[in-house]
């Protein structure tokens, strides 16, 4: 194990459960509801799926005063955006509650490099100097087998000692700044599940999950050091999958 700045990393494993389902927002719902219930530290994504999950998880009756949501990543747009994450999940998850969570969004509309240094501020309040440990994070995947907004060969794969970091260009629309964890973040969570769905997403899973990591496909850089890692999908999605479920 080796310490740098305050950011303790291991030697990450890839122990990966492959779910095929046909609804995967559903899994992720029960997790999430099963998360906020225990009091725990829950890190939420962008995309159709994830919100679908929100949206199943807000119908359960649970009590989320003692759960924390963070943001795996944000759009630098105003919290009432089309295009912000938090608006999505304000809309079909916390406006639909009756107890509500403490929620820790990333504020986007300070530009890139300004929220980022913010949101690792919120991280260090919340966690201290040492690496965050976040008891569930959800990931989408892009077309390109990015997650996050950590896109493919971009600098902000390599970086080892921020906690968040701003990404002026993007890999994909839409094309506005972005603010994302990094990947030592990511590999500290106790639960990761990536939620995909439908066919458009079946050649980005095999490059991610069915080879080495490469940064060509960052989400095959998602390795937990010491947490599970679930990987829920629908048949279309899992279509090109080397082994199956």
């Amino acid at each position: 194990m080796t310490e740098r700045k305050g950011i303790v990393r291991s030697r990450p494993s890839r122990l990966l459960r492959k779910l095929v389902v046909e609804d995967p927002a559903a899994v992720a719902a029960e997790r999430l509801v099963q998360a906020a219930a225990a009091g725990g530290h829950i890190a939420l994504a962008g995309g159709s799926t994830p919100r679908a999950a929100y949206e199943k998880a807000a119908a359960a009756d649970v009590d989320w005063s003692r759960a924390t949501i963070w943001f795996g990543d944000e759009r630098c747009v105003p919290p009432d955006h089309e295009h912000s994450n938090y608006a999505m999940a304000r809309a079909a998850l916390l406006d639909r509650i009756d107890t509500q969570p403490r929620v820790r969004r990333i504020e986007g509309e300070r530009g890139p490099d300004q929220a980022a240094a913010a949101y690792e501020d919120v991280l260090r309040e919340d966690f201290g100097e040492g690496l965050p440990e976040l008891d569930l994070m959800l990931l989408g995947l892009g077309p390109d087998a990015h997650t996050a907004s950590l896109f493919p060969g971009a600098a902000a794969l390599g970086e080892s000692e921020r906690l968040a970091v701003g990404i002026e260009t993007p890999g994909m629309a839409p094309l506005v700044s972005r603010v994302s964890l990094t990947l030592p973040v990511v590999n500290a969570a106790r639960e990761v599940i990536f939620l995909v769905s439908g066919a458009d997403k079946a050649e980005a899973v095999a490059r991610a999950f069915s080879g080495p990591a490469d940064p060509a496909a960052p989400a095959s850089l998602v390795r937990p050091c010491s947490g599970a890692l679930t990987l829920a999908l629908d048949p279309a999605a899992a279509g090109r999958l080397e082994g199956g479920a």
